[in-house]
């Protein structure tokens, strides 16, 4: 387990990084979301020692995190920051040694990791001689290649097509599974959706939520229910206690007070005739994210 612990930072007059306080549990994916400028790269910049914080303490498993915990960390900078003209095999390699591994072992983990990540390609290629998505999945190799304790990687979906995102989450996930803390940020909020056992929310260098979704949604948002009868259901705007957000003809989308006025609804519906679907609406993560850093 990471935590942060009022972590802060300037940069001259500007500070970037206001008393940030959040953990990366262990085995859990944490989704790291914020807006561009609002402090994400730094505060893994931070995590890893590449920066140093002005003020604030990270622990490792309530220990005072230290170089030989960094250098456990895989990390993916949003940045491609490997050798575009060495062969992506030897690179990997290379990076391995960093870690104490031997060339035998780097170079049978790095063939590994290129075959579960699909590299479309042969490792023998030069990176600059693949395309940009498969310049993304060596990055995503070379912050595994050490079969790290823990994960941070700052956009690690960008550039990948469908079928590769998939086989990367599948890979992220038995990192997690191993009991490593992983911590990734994404725009990809239907990705981060999918992915994540916890949420990190982050505005302008301030802390605005963290929890797991469905602990965010509750209490973040106003209980949203959706139902569908066989008539027109413009009277439910007429229930107390009830705000209609989306009309369709016989489908309904609406925000209420609490269960029983949801209940008025449905009771009201069935004495109108049938109701096919009457269920909770769950607010998708890119409204949460809306409400919580306009709020």
């Amino acid at each position: 387990m990471i935590t942060l612990d009022s972590i802060t930072r300037s940069f001259g007059s500007t500070t970037v990084l206001h008393d940030l306080s959040f953990t990366i549990g262990a085995g859990r994916m944490t989704g790291f979301v914020g807006s561009n400028g609002s402090g994400k790269t730094t505060t893994m910049r931070i995590i890893l020692g590449v920066l140093a914080a002005d003020s604030g303490r990270i622990t490792v498993d309530g220990h005072d995190i230290t170089p030989a915990h960094r250098s456990a960390i895989g990390y993916m900078p949003e940045e491609r920051g490997l050798y575009p003209k060495m062969p992506i095999i030897d690179q990997l390699i290379y990076l391995a040694r960093f870690h104490g591994l031997s060339r035998t072992t780097a170079r049978r983990r790095g063939l590994e990791l290129l075959e579960r990540l699909d590299l479309n390609g042969e490792p023998t290629d030069t990176l600059e001689s693949v395309s940009l998505g498969n310049q993304q999945k060596v990055q995503i190799a070379a912050a595994l290649i050490h079969e790290p304790q823990a994960l941070v990687l700052d956009e690690p979906f960008s550039g990948l097509d469908p079928a590769a995102v998939e086989r990367t989450l599948d890979v992220l996930k038995g990192v997690a599974a191993t009991g490593a803390p992983v911590l990734f940020s994404s725009h990809q909020l239907d990705l981060v959706e999918r992915l994540v056992d916890d949420l990190v929310i982050i505005n302008r260098g301030r802390l605005v939520a963290t929890g797991t979704t469905d602990e965010l949604r509750r209490l973040r948002s106003r209980p949203e229910w959706t139902v569908e009868g066989h008539a027109d259901m413009a009277w439910v705007r007429t229930v107390p206690d009830v705000d209609v957000i989306e009309l369709d003809g016989s489908w309904v989308r609406f925000a209420a007070a609490g269960s029983d006025a949801a209940e008025a609804v449905l009771r009201e519906a069935l004495t109108r005739g049938s109701v096919s679907s009457f269920a909770p609406h769950h607010l998708p993560l890119n409204r949460l994210f809306q409400e919580v850093t306009q709020s």
